[in-house]
């Protein structure tokens, strides 16, 4: 995909979010352990790369997600992280979303001119459930960052935000249901409840999917396929825009970038009706619509 950065791949288990991770299920597919903790090769430098006519493949204004098979602020890592900050600040023009389990050691890790935070990360906290909302959210309220997210996902239990949104530092709740062996059911109420607390403050929220298991009105719905999933939470209607999230992007001379030559996701048909699109980066333009080869996509 090409709004996914993995500078460093596997993870060590944290908390019941990751009891049945994904990146685990994936890894034992192919025969690896998803404990053991590497640094990428040809991937490391990613958001550097650049195509035939010296153009960087990552485009100004993109939002890129960092470390979805690992942790970003993972003690394992501490060797990388340093080459990879510095790569986040000589992209200065990118946006990076970074998620989290650790909140705890993210103040020891920050770079040295860190200041107030870089304009263009954008960090976000999980909370699977109510006992973890209340053990990440309240260091994410005292870090220096500039833009803060929560992400509820697997989302396993009913989490109230209230108190943290009222605080007018959260920009964005992301929730999505679980997938994959043992998947736990999500409930629609629980993800009413955010939309409704998001929508008093005038908050970003997006329901990205059901999850492989969903109970609504008492009734357990088995949702095989993330696109099925995605499709399903769009239907809901559980999305609030929010107010607009700026990132004040720079180049590399540290002039801001007009938003005219800012990249724009654009999106096919079949976009339209999924509950990802609102934090999604856009078509890939991969060719498999074209090509008719959907089964791939159907199973992101």
């Amino acid at each position: 995909m090409h709004d996914i950065w993995n500078p460093w791949h596997g993870c060590i288990k944290k908390s019941e979010g990751c009891d049945h991770c994904y990146m685990y299920f994936l890894d034992k597919q192919r025969g690896l352990d998803g404990s053991k903790i590497f640094r990428t090769r040809s991937g490391f430098d990613y958001p550097l790369h650049k195509d035939r006519r010296g153009n960087f493949k990552v485009k100004c204004g993109e939002m890129i997600r960092v470390c979805m098979t690992s942790d970003f602020f993972l003690q394992e890592a501490d060797e990388w992280r340093d080459e990879a900050w510095d790569i986040m600040h000589r992209r200065s023009d990118v946006i990076f979303f970074l998620l989290t389990k650790r909140p705890e050691r993210v103040a020891q890790c920050l770079p040295h001119d860190w200041g107030d935070g870089w304009e263009n990360i954008f960090f976000n906290v999980t909370a699977e459930n109510q006992r973890r909302a209340d053990e990440r959210l309240p260091i994410l309220m005292e870090l220096p960052f500039r833009h803060k997210g929560v992400m509820c996902a697997p989302f396993i239990g009913q989490v109230t935000l209230r108190k943290y949104l009222e605080t007018g530092q959260i920009e964005q709740v992301l929730c999505d249901g679980e997938n994959y062996d043992g998947a736990r059911p999500c409930r629609y109420e629980w993800v009413k409840l955010l939309h409704d607390e998001c929508a008093d403050n005038n908050v970003k929220f997006v329901f990205c999917g059901t999850g492989r298991r969903f109970i609504k009105d008492g009734r357990l719905y088995s949702i095989e396929g993330s696109s099925l999933q995605s499709e399903q939470a769009h239907k809901s209607g559980l999305r609030v825009e929010g107010k607009p999230i700026f990132f004040d992007l720079r180049d590399g001379f540290g002039l801001p970038i007009d938003e005219r030559y800012r990249y724009k996701p654009h999106f096919r048909q079949r976009c339209m009706t999924c509950g990802m699109r609102p934090s999604c980066n856009g078509c890939t333009d991969c060719g498999r619509c074209e090509s008719g080869d959907n089964k791939q996509w159907q199973n992101r």
